[in-house]
């Protein structure tokens, strides 16, 4: 059995199970996944330059953990990043980095505190996933998107995913939640440490 941080933080069966892993990782968290090749962070700063303009705020980063997706946005000049994290551990990480001008304990999937229409885009990386945030996350992200902000985010993509995230998509489309703007092809997104695991970054325009 597999001992690897990244492989177990995929087998956590509830919430508080999950917050304990990753309050213990936390120190180790962005030297283990880097280790793997993670690519996410690199491919969602790509895919948010080309559709969000400098000067859009503000954004929230759902599920931040320490900042490894906000890093670079914030050094090609973005601003007025909002930091939502479960885990205690991430977010003192995320804080001593300084990138934020708010960092909240919030958790995904329950009710955010913001109000309705408040960011102008959203990023969530690695985060809406089996074992993770659950599916319904992405109800409250559009409620605190204004109407025509984006949601970029990632999402597995391989014969692991759980039918009820794909179905979820579709459902908010079909009734007029969000529309979808565009999807990269699947990709490795830990190529050296778990090889098996496809994402997709895609991004959609809140009705």
């Amino acid at each position: 059995m597999s001992k690897r941080p990244v492989d177990q933080s995929y087998k956590v069966q509830t919430t508080e199970d999950a917050r304990n892993a990753y309050d213990n990782w936390s120190m180790q968290y962005e030297a283990d996944l880097c280790a793997t090749g993670y690519r996410i962070p690199a491919m969602i700063a790509t895919v948010f330059t080309h559709h969000i303009p400098l000067g859009t705020t503000p954004i929230l980063d759902a599920g931040c953990g320490g900042g490894i997706q906000a890093e670079p946005l914030v050094e090609i000049g973005y601003r007025d990043l909002v930091g939502i994290d479960f885990s205690d551990g991430m977010l003192d990480v995320a804080r001593k980095k300084s990138i934020y001008s708010n960092l909240k304990y919030q958790t995904m999937g329950d009710t955010l505190d913001f109000s309705d229409n408040y960011f102008y885009a959203v990023i969530c990386s690695g985060v809406i996933t089996p074992g993770h945030a659950p599916a319904n996350s992405f109800d409250e992200l559009i409620r605190v998107t204004n109407k025509g902000g984006k949601i970029i985010f990632s999402l597995r993509s391989d014969e692991k995913q759980m039918p009820e995230y794909p179905k979820k998509l579709q459902d908010l489309s079909f009734c007029g939640a969000w529309k979808h703007i565009f999807s990269t092809k699947p990709f490795h997104s830990m190529p050296y440490g778990e090889p098996e695991v496809l994402h997709q970054v895609h991004v959609y325009e809140v009705i």
